[in-house]
């Protein structure tokens, strides 16, 4: 019975202690809040955090997916690496099969943990995921926690790091299948990182089946294998690794499809902007700097995208949206700081592609050097392409046919899209070649028509001219 009482005093002594002690904390508390000036409050609060950080021993290094405005290379290098590292103690990962691939790719889910053993050295890796939400929008945010010992640090900073970077270059070039990229206009709204998705670039085309002319050809390869190769020369004279093709000619001359052979022979993503869904130049400059290296980027139709303020206006006028904002369209001069300005420099190995139908009805600003550095005209189907759409689709580069056609398309314009679909309408060589004659002889006749028609109404309009004048002079007589 004492002992019972003994202990409950004892309990209620160390009560009323902890009361005290939180009562007179509190006090101290109030009274450095009012007396106490800011910058010591930080400073003693700093100390004690430093204090109790120096009993722990590990570190943690915060990996986030976009650095700023652009994204951060070391986080989606981690993503690849550990891809590889299959660990017991991780629950989920994610599993992918790109097209055109016959391995399966493995990530780190989401809020899951792997472990890497490195050099004798155990480092954790935790994927994590965090929704934020703001008065304009919800959004997600994605980064990797990566812990160890601290005594590791240096090795850490200066040898995994580099490991990590050598491994997913490694696994990229094993796995790679060119991506193409499209603007998510909703999410260019709502997140602050990445507005680019992605799928598979599953686009056959490639050099060896391209309907243009060899030489043509050959020249484009040696421009590309040439820009690739020359970082050290774009750095030494001062230039952004970049280089701006122009493609011009009618529809149906393989605009698109000479594009992705491009990515297909260079193994680069393709990002495709299309710019009347760009509201503002710093939404621009936002999306220059998302694209990744080694990207071409791609602005189709750039003469019907060029009244761009115009545009613009219309839209706020029209739908009195507040992101239209008066004055910060998208404008000419941006558009050109994006082509060749500091703006332009943010990225290395990158091409930029515009195409048009309408070469001349570009602003001259936009096709001079440095802009858009070679133009390459997309032309009507010649003896070369000819050849190369029979190979393609009949498998000959020889019959009586052939050789007939190749005259005809001298005098007639044909496009390689229409040629195309002639010869997919039978299977048979012969068949399908008589069909692209029958074809080649009625738009022959067509454009006769066409033309007679033009001038008789030339004519007729010349005769009521000369009435008009022979009139006006009796008037004056």
């Amino acid at each position: 019975m004492i002992s019972t009482n003994i202990q409950m005093h004892t309990v209620k002594t160390i009560i009323s202690t902890a009361t005290s002690a939180a009562a007179a904390a509190m006090l101290i508390r109030s009274i450095a809040r009012d007396y106490v000036p800011n910058e010591f409050q930080y400073y003693i609060s700093y100390k004690i955090r430093a204090l109790f950080a120096s009993f722990s021993s590990e570190v943690t290094i915060i990996i986030s997916e976009v650095d700023g405005m652009v994204r951060n290379q070391l986080f989606y290098a981690a993503d690849l690496y550990l891809g590889t590292k299959l660990s017991p103690l991780t629950n989920r990962f994610r599993a992918t099969l790109p097209i055109k691939e016959m391995n399966i790719h493995f990530s780190l889910d989401k809020n899951q943990e792997v472990i890497d053993m490195f050099n004798g050295v155990k480092l954790t890796w935790k994927k994590v995921t965090k929704q934020v939400k703001t008065k304009r929008a919800n959004y997600e945010i994605q980064y990797y926690n990566l812990s160890f010992h601290k005594k590791h640090k240096d090795m850490v900073f200066t040898t995994y790091f580099k490991h990590i970077l050598e491994q997913a270059q490694v696994v990229r070039k094993q796995k790679r299948t060119p991506k193409l990229h499209t603007l998510d206009s909703d999410l260019m709204r709502r997140s602050p990182g990445t507005v680019w998705q992605s799928v598979s670039l599953d686009h056959p085309a490639n050099f060896g089946t391209l309907a243009m002319d060899m030489e043509m050809k050959k020249m484009i390869m040696e421009d590309l294998d040439r820009f690739v190769k020359r970082r050290d020369f774009y750095r030494k004279v001062g230039k952004a690794w970049k280089r701006g093709y122009l493609l011009f000619g009618p529809p149906g001359t393989g605009k698109s499809s000479l594009i992705a052979a491009m990515a297909n022979y260079l193994n680069f993503d393709i990002y495709d902007l299309e710019l009347t869904d760009v509201r503002r130049n710093s939404d621009l400059r936002r999306l220059l700097i998302g694209t990744a290296n080694r990207s071409i980027l791609v602005v189709e139709d750039i003469d019907c995208s060029i009244d761009l303020q115009k545009t613009m206006k219309e839209r706020q006028k029209n739908f009195h949206d507040p992101y239209f904002q008066q004055g910060n369209e998208v404008t000419l001069s941006g558009l050109l700081n994006f082509m060749d300005g500091l703006w332009s420099s943010c990225g290395d190995e990158r091409i930029i592609v515009f195409t048009t139908n309408h070469k001349d009805r570009l602003d001259p600003a936009l096709l001079r050097p440095g802009r858009m550095d070679l133009h390459i005209h997309m032309s009507y189907c010649t003896h070369s392409a000819l050849r190369t759409l029979s190979t393609n689709y009949l498998g000959i580069t020889e019959h009586p046919l052939l050789t007939e056609i190749e005259q005809q398309v001298q005098e007639i314009k044909v496009t390689p899209a229409e040629v195309a679909e002639q010869l997919m309408k039978s299977e048979d060589s012969e068949e399908a070649l008589r069909m692209l004659m029958d074809f080649i002889t009625e738009k022959k006749k067509s454009e006769d028509l066409r033309s007679t028609q033009q001038n008789e109404v030339a004519e007729v309009g010349n005769k009521g001219l000369e009435e008009e004048i022979k009139e006006s002079v009796q008037i004056l007589n």
